[in-house]
Parts: structure tokens; sequence; C-alpha cells
């Protein structure tokens, strides 16, 4: 028989909160963390702005500063996350014997990660001094001195998708399963269903998961530009995000780190935690279509929205409202109500349906897992997020995107859907805890 699996404790540092009641506050109100880059000079990129961490460090959140000294931007985000979710779990972090009765050889990690950042300025410099102009071609001796010259060992570690797990094991003395998926904007919503499961199987009493990722450099942004996936409104940059609206020209991106503690009921009860909510299912499917694109019908997202309600063992006509991917890109929106009707049927036109990611930005990696933070806030509040941004709805998406401002609800039962770059889809089912 499947344990029972329960939420004890939610971490976040994103653009709109560096702490969950902030970001909640903050979500609730429309209040935007998108603003002009400043991370790097975005002055000749197609897309001028993002949404940025800012005025961060990890070392509030952390006292043994010397083990993560060289953390990237992503490691160093799950590294405030975690803290404030071990915190609230009751989880003992830092000390060499922790007091909160924890068994760390059944206490796990499973993040889903993205790549750190590229040490910009040295593999610049690399490239440049390589290519011959006149030949126009890479001498890749040249290369590789200057690149050697200018390595620092640290820093190239840090661009490993591993890595925000492995200082996260250093931080918790977590000796359990430790793992890391990198599944696109899909990542961290797979990392909780599959954390999840590890502990309905008994692998783990503990996991703690969520994801973190950082793109905002001139090679993220480059990619995303190419594949004219960016919004380009540079000109209003808080507005540029708009799901599900007739204007949507692309997402905003967007940084962060989110952080879940997940254990058994029966364990958490044991050692006096509270659950915050349930997980009750999870749904994972792949398009097995385009390297890029979503299949046109949705198949892929229905699919993984029928798994996660079959696993939770409840009706469609259950879930009261939908946490959705929601990216403001003209192929997303489109694809994810179809998948949201196909899946639901006629409760589809009843469900309540918001993003996010109109003030908060698309975080990638991190993105599934600071929703599902927001997914279970709503649980908490019975409240709806917004969908902010949405001034134009687009005829052909005709569902419930609660615009603009929050809807009080009497909730029992969301969703989280993500879906990713390739065809990577992942839903889960929440519920509000009763014992």
């Amino acid at each position: 028989m499947n344990k029972r699996v329960v939420i004890t404790g939610i971490g976040v540092i994103c653009p709109i909160g560096h702490d969950v009641e902030t970001m909640w506050k903050n979500l609730l109100e429309g209040n935007s963390g998108v603003a002009k880059t400043t991370l790097f000079d975005a002055q000749t990129f197609p897309t001028q702005f993002c949404a940025e961490v800012k005025d961060y460090d990890f070392k509030k959140f952390v006292t043994d500063h010397k083990s993560h000294q060289y953390a990237g931007r992503n490691s160093a985000f799950s590294l405030g996350a975690a803290a404030q979710a071990c915190k609230q779990a009751g989880i003992d972090v830092e000390t060499k014997t922790p007091s909160d009765g924890i068994n760390r050889k059944r206490m796990g990690i499973y993040l889903g990660a993205g790549e750190g950042s590229l040490d910009n300025l040295s593999f610049f410099a690399a490239v440049v001094s390589g290519w011959q102009n006149q030949s126009q071609s890479m001498d890749w001796q040249k290369w590789a001195q200057v690149a050697l010259s200018q390595m620092f060992a640290p820093t190239e570690l840090e661009q490993e998708p591993n890595m925000p797990a492995a200082h996260l094991a250093v931080f918790t003395q977590a000796r359990g399963p430790v793992r890391s998926c990198l599944t696109a904007c899909a990542a961290s919503t797979q990392a909780i269903g599959e954390a999840t499961m590890l502990i309905r199987r008994g692998d783990a009493d503990v996991m703690i998961t969520g994801g973190a990722h950082s793109m905002i450099h001139p090679l993220g942004i480059t990619g995303f530009n190419r594949l004219t996936a960016l919004s380009t409104r540079n000109e209003s940059p808080t507005t540029a995000s708009r799901p599900f609206t007739a204007t949507r020209d692309g997402f905003v991106i967007g940084e962060g780190g989110a952080i879940l503690i997940i254990e058994s009921l029966e364990h958490a009860q044991k050692r006096g935690a509270k659950p915050l909510a349930e997980i009750l299912g999870y749904g994972s499917t792949a398009d097995a279509f385009r390297v890029t694109d979503m299949h046109e019908d949705g198949r892929g997202g229905a699919a993984a929205i029928r798994a996660a309600i079959k696993d939770a063992g409840i009706d469609p006509t259950q879930v009261q409202y939908v946490n959705a991917h929601g990216t403001s890109t003209g192929e997303n929106d489109l694809i994810e109500t179809r998948a949201i009707k196909a899946a639901f049927g006629d409760h589809a036109k009843k469900l309540c349906v918001s993003s996010s990611k109109a003030v908060m930005g698309h975080l990638i990696g991190a993105a599934g897992a600071t929703e599902t933070i927001a997914c279970v806030m709503a649980l908490r509040d019975g409240i709806i997020p917004p969908t902010m941004n949405l001034n134009d709805p687009d005829p052909e998406l005709d569902l419930d995107y609660v615009a603009n401002k929050p809807r009080k609800a009497d909730l029992k039962i969301v969703m989280k859907e993500s879906f990713g770059f390739g065809g990577q889809n992942n839903a889960l089912v929440l519920k509000k805890f009763e014992e």
C-alpha cells in the first residue's frame, strides 16, 4: 500500500520575494519582478529585460559560508530556499550531530536543477583570442591556451546541473538518495513527483525536493531569442508577460530556487511535523514529437493530467484549480488550453486556471516548484492567484483564467502542471491536508 505523502516545509528565493510570505503577497497583489536586465549588458539584444533575483545573499541563510563560497547563482538560491523549508519542517541543518531525530540515511534530495551560469568573461576571452578573422576559422590551440590560463576549477564545477543538490547534501547532511533531473521547464515538477514516489515505495522517509535555475546570461538569452520564445516588449517590461492574451509575444525569463520538504504522513506525525498539504498524484509523459514544439493537440499534456488524476484516485471533477504552465507564448497557451479541455472534458469550463509567470517570469527549472508552493498557499488561504496583464483575451482561449484579481475559493484539490521544451509533461495533484 502506498504511503501518504505530505509537504511539511516550503521555501523560495525568486524575483518577487526572498521568502514564501513575501512571494505570496506580491503574487496576489500583482507586483511584478520584471525590469531591465542588470546581470549583463543586454542593450544589443532583442530582449533587454528579465525577472532577476535582486539584493540576495545566501550568507543570510547559511552559517557555513566556506563550504559554499563558490556557489553559483542556482546553488545559492537553493541554499536560501532550503534553509527556509528546513526551518519550517523542523529539520536541523549545518550541524554534525543533528538533534531533530531524522535518520540522515533515510533523508534524500531530488532537484530539478538547471546548469549553472557560464564563466562568461573567461569563455568569451578564449573565443575572441582563438578566432582568426582572415581565415574565418578558430585556432583551437590559442583558444585552449587562454581558456586554460583563465580557468578557475570551482567556477567550472559550478556549471554542472548536479551542483545545487550537492550543496544541499552538504548543508543538510542528507545521505539518502540524491538525484537531479533537467527536463527543461518541467524539471522541478518532475523532481517533486519522483521524490514522492521514492517515499511511497519506502526508499526514503524525507525528501528535500524542488528546483533551482538561472539562465540570465548572454548565451541563455541568445538561445531563447533565436528561438523567438522571449517577449521583446522592451518599452513595457512589467506588462510583457501576458499569458492567455491575444497580444502575447513570448515569455519573460526569470531565475530562482524553490524547495519543498516532503515526507510520509506517518513519519511527519511521529516527529510532530505539521503537514501543509498532501501530494495525491503525479503524472509524467513525453510528446515524442519535436525538439522544441509541443504536439499541437496537447496529447502529451492531456495524458500527464489524466495520469496524475488516476494516480490521485480522484474524479476529474474534484479538481478546482489548475496552476498552469502559462508561459505567454503563442504555442504554449493555446496547446495547454487544448490539453486541459481534452483531459477534463466538460469540467474544463468550471475550472479556475491561472499563470503565476506574468509577475515572476519563467524560472525555467525552478518554475514548477515555485508554482507548486503557490498552490500550497492557495490551499492554505483559500485564494486563487490571478493571471496578471490579461486585458485582451484571446477568443481561441476560452477557459476561466482568473484575470487580474485574486479570487476567494474554498479549495480542496488543485493541480500544478508543467510542460518543457521537447515535450516533457508533468502534473501534480495536491490536496488540502486532512487527518
